[in-house]
């Protein structure tokens, strides 16, 4: 019967790929089928805004997205960026308009506070974001995922931002055997190639989105079916 990642030698024996040679198939075969357009409807891509240009607006795009859809924070930020894109444009915007263009992605209340305390600490360290995991993860609601992301996407920096997408697709890879996404960037990093690593969310966010979603997996089109495990589907 046919597994994910074995193989059969001519003795008979049957091999299993280590799963760090099944990630890096999946990575190529991912890159290149976006080259091919496969995944150009999928919410990451479909970005309206260059927070990627700009930590700060990196930093603010992903406290946005904690806990709501990919769709609605694109649509969200859009609305908050063209009302502020500097820390001293969004710290002084007023309170109620902020909540207000929060309000649809939800905890609109929390994320507000959040969002203005970020500003204030930009500011005090004269506007520039910094650049190591540490010194991020210091800043007003930035965990380890902001952190990498930023790191990966602004100052092109071998870090795996770990979310949702990634974490369900770890697992479901057989890559790694996790609980929470924090295990899983733990787990995870050593097994990617240095100049993969701030690849990988981008590349697994767009499939998550499309394809291996987290109810409903669409196994039939998945274009790196051959190496999956299919551990919990």
């Amino acid at each position: 019967m046919y597994r994910a990642g074995v193989t059969e030698g001519l003795s008979g024996i049957r091999h299993v790929k280590p799963k760090d040679e099944r990630l890096l198939s999946v990575l190529r075969k991912l890159s290149r089928e976006t080259r091919r357009g496969r995944y150009r409807t999928a919410p990451i891509y479909r970005v309206n805004f260059p927070s990627a240009a700009s930590p700060f607006l990196a930093l603010v795009s992903c406290l946005v997205s904690q806990r709501v859809r990919d769709e609605q924070t694109n649509r969200v930020c859009a609305d908050l960026f063209r009302a502020a894109r500097t820390p001293e444009e969004l710290s002084s915007l007023p309170l109620k308009q902020l909540e207000r263009i929060l309000h649809p992605a939800g905890f609109y209340r929390q994320k507000s506070r959040q969002l203005r305390a970020l500003s204030r600490a930009v500011i005090e360290l004269r506007g520039v974001v910094p650049g190591t995991k540490e010194e991020l993860m210091e800043l007003p609601g930035i965990g380890l995922k902001c952190a990498n992301l930023v790191l990966a996407n602004c100052f092109s920096k071998p870090a795996i931002a770990v979310d949702t997408h990634v974490h369900r697709i770890s697992n479901r890879m057989g890559w790694v055997r996790s609980a929470t996404p924090e295990r899983t960037e733990e787990l995870l990093t050593p097994l990617v190639p240095v100049r993969w690593r701030s690849r990988v969310n981008a590349l697994l966010v767009a499939h998550g989105q499309l394809v291996c979603r987290p109810i409903g997996p669409r196994c039939q089109e998945c274009a790196v079916a051959e190496w999956c495990l299919r551990r919990s589907v």
